[in-house]
């Protein structure tokens, strides 16, 4: 048997051109242009060209697309101004604060300096207790794409047992809430469960997130279990230069999936997807509207 392979580019394309849908409704029937705003600290050459992508295919939804490019020096106040700033702009819908900041600025107080109804990569802590409560809130864009391709390949997720390998409070933690959500039973497991490989053979559906390259392996995974791996991982080749692996095994795990997604083109392209459909969500929110139901937990 061979996994089914979760293509998700093509999954992202999807939910790309329901997001365009959903811009080009907004802006015919209420006048309406949702944007969305990047600040990126520093010259980071990962986050620039990242930055770019999400500039770009902002832009291509029909959003709105604002980019504050500011130096590594820059203060917290400073930092702390210009979100106060795109805060009280109401042509703005989403505010993305760019991933690693420079070591003399805390990451906790710059993200919940954000409008916590346009925080769209949804680490707030507000957005976070409403996650864990059950109630509305923006969720962060690597699980709910996990989640979306999960309901499209399986319909109900009810009932399914999952493992969530991995805690972090960027993937690990969400996903597990998402699950639940869905009625899943649901074990996050990590690199100090005792007898890992046991525990996850337990799982119809597995989501790798544990940050270790290659470290989940074909005979953890239930003959015909979907495989979700979210990790992006570079090691060096045998012969010189290095290729980007995920935190499961391919080669023998998808000899025993009954689903899978690669890396690279699996769950990454779906992160700016789900960023453009948290925009557009925030924007329906911001304005009383029918939020998009596909796009949504």
């Amino acid at each position: 048997m061979t996994a089914t392979v979760i293509d998700g580019k093509a999954f992202a394309a999807k939910v790309r051109g329901q997001v365009a849908e959903g811009v080009a409704r907004l802006k015919a029937d209420h006048d309406i242009t949702p944007g969305l705003a990047v600040v990126l600290v520093g010259e980071d050459p990962a986050s620039q060209v990242y930055v770019k992508s999400k500039g770009k295919m902002t832009r291509e939804v029909g959003m709105k697309s604002v980019e504050h490019r500011l130096d590594a020096s820059v203060s917290e106040a400073g930092l702390l101004e210009v979100i106060e700033t795109l805060n009280a702009d109401p042509t703005i819908h989403g505010i993305l604060v760019q991933l690693p900041l420079p070591d003399h600025l805390n990451s906790d107080l710059v993200i919940n300096a954000i409008d916590p109804a346009k925080d769209v990569d949804g680490f707030h802590i507000s957005n976070v207790g409403r996650l864990a409560t059950g109630q509305k809130a923006m969720v962060p864009c690597t699980p709910l794409g996990a989640l979306l391709m999960l309901r499209d390949h399986h319909g109900s997720l009810s009932g399914m047992n999952a493992v969530v390998i991995g805690r972090s409070n960027i993937v690990g933690k969400p996903m597990a809430q998402l699950l639940l959500g869905d009625s899943c039973t649901v074990t996050i497991a990590h690199s100090r469960t005792r007898d890992l490989p046991d525990v996850v053979r337990g799982a119809d559906i597995v989501v790798a997130a544990v940050g270790r390259p290659e470290m989940v392996q074909g005979d953890w995974i239930k003959p015909g279990a979907t495989v979700i791996d979210v990790g992006i991982n570079r090691i060096d080749k045998p012969d010189g230069g290095t290729r980007l692996v995920g935190d499961a095994d391919y080669g023998s795990c998808v000899k025993v999936a009954g689903a899978i997604t690669p890396v690279p083109g699996g769950v990454g392209p779906m992160t700016i997807a789900c960023l453009l459909a948290n925009t557009l969500t925030a924007c329906c929110r911001a304005n009383a509207l029918a939020e998009p139901d596909t796009l949504t937990v």
